[in-house]
């Protein structure tokens, strides 16, 4: 099968970021749908999704969808520089 290409996106790009924005709410429900719906392992989606939203394409076509991943990655990217391991100095 080869993916057509719309607008910078491949149609498993746009199956990528449809799914996400409907994904249901739960790690084990949205890792069985992704193996299901997209064929895909929940790493490789991840990797995929990542990439993804790197791209202007998919800001293009997801604009609210797209803003938000980007937002909680760099949310989650502060949390993990500024997280300490052990006791703290006092």
């Amino acid at each position: 099968m080869q993916d057509e290409h719309v607008g910078g996106l491949t149609e498993r790009d746009r199956r990528i970021l449809d799914f996400e924005q409907s994904a249901p709410v739960g790690a084990a429900p949205k890792e069985a749908a992704i193996r299901r719906e997209l064929g895909l392992s929940a790493p490789r989606y991840q990797q995929l999704l990542g990439s993804l939203i790197e791209r202007p394409a998919a800001l293009a076509y997801a604009p609210m969808l797209v803003g938000r991943l980007l937002r909680l990655r760099d949310s989650r990217a502060a949390a993990r520089t500024t997280r300490t391991f052990g006791p703290s100095a006092r």
